[in-house]
């Protein structure tokens, strides 16, 4: 299958993002701790360069804590400030305010100098589809400022949140990039949902799941499911649709429906804490899938 999703939406807000950013001191880009890799547009670096970065690690929940451990040492010696955050419950969002004011202390001191006082920072919230940026900009503001939804695309269009006196955010749609060069890209971003499900196969992205599971975390499958993990792949997903009594009529399998059942279950956190991608020893991406 090949993964790719850019409507014509995205070309219209990279635009308005490029000329946004010679307003912004600061660029707070949220990824997805389960692919901290693959959940980064390319295009960010470009249109972030000469401004202060920080990488907030979101959904952190729902990786694998030592993995998530290796991602913030590995971000953090490339230069940038980085949090690991879970921005549903609020874990890490506290300590954002604190960084923002290390991460532009160049920028308030020189104004400082200039007798410019009370000037808030300004940042630019940035992310691809569904990555939780909305739902972290209401949980840092403390109140409902950013429409949140759990599909991809919910937010369309910019608009400046007025944090406190410290800090101005600029929220921005989420957007991919034109063309996916490495196809593992497109699928850990399909199995986070930041691709439409929609023009996925999604029994292709079970099964691709199920293989990256025996081989990284041995026993989740069994445990969640009381499967067998030795069997092949697709006797796994039919043993899933068999335990969850997912049928069509004439009692065959419901394949499609066991699959939707394994993303949906990996998504959400229940098959435990699982990241898709590791940094090596190296500092290199390590891709499981």
């Amino acid at each position: 299958m090949n993964y790719q999703w850019y409507p014509g939406h995205m070309t219209k807000a990279k635009r308005m993002m490029q000329e946004d950013i010679k307003l912004i001191d600061l660029v707070i880009e949220l990824v997805d701790a389960r692919v901290p890799v693959s959940s980064r547009n390319p295009d960010i670096d470009e249109l972030g360069k000469n401004k202060a970065r920080l990488i907030l690690l979101n959904k952190a929940d729902l990786a694998s804590d030592a993995a998530n451990d290796a991602w913030m040492a590995y971000f953090k010696e490339k230069g940038y400030f980085a949090v690991k955050v879970n921005s549903r419950n609020g874990t890490g969002v506290k300590a954002v305010n604190g960084v923002i004011q290390d991460a532009c202390r160049e920028k308030i001191e020189r104004d400082r100098r200039r007798g410019i006082k009370n000037r808030p920072v300004r940042a630019m919230v940035v992310g691809i589809p569904n990555v939780g940026k909305s739902t972290f900009i209401n949980t840092f503001a403390g109140k409902a400022c950013a429409k949140t939804g759990n599909k991809p695309g919910v937010t369309k269009g910019k608009q400046w949140i007025r944090l406190n006196k410290n800090v101005e955010l600029l929220d921005t749609p989420g957007i991919l990039w034109p063309k996916f060069e490495d196809q593992t890209v497109g699928l850990h971003l399909a199995m986070i949902g930041s691709i439409k499900d929609e023009i996925l196969n999604v029994e292709e992205l079970a099964i691709k799941l199920i293989d990256f599971l025996k081989a990284y975390y041995p026993g989740c499958l069994a445990q969640r499911y009381s499967c067998e993990e030795a069997a092949d792949t697709v006797k796994i997903l039919g043993q899933i649709a068999e335990n969850r009594s997912c049928r069509l009529k004439g009692n065959e399998l419901d394949y499609v429906k066991a699959a939707s059942i394994l993303v949906d279950d990996f998504r959400s956190g229940r098959l435990g804490k699982i990241t898709l991608e590791f940094p090596d020893i190296n500092g290199k991406l390590e891709s499981g899938v």
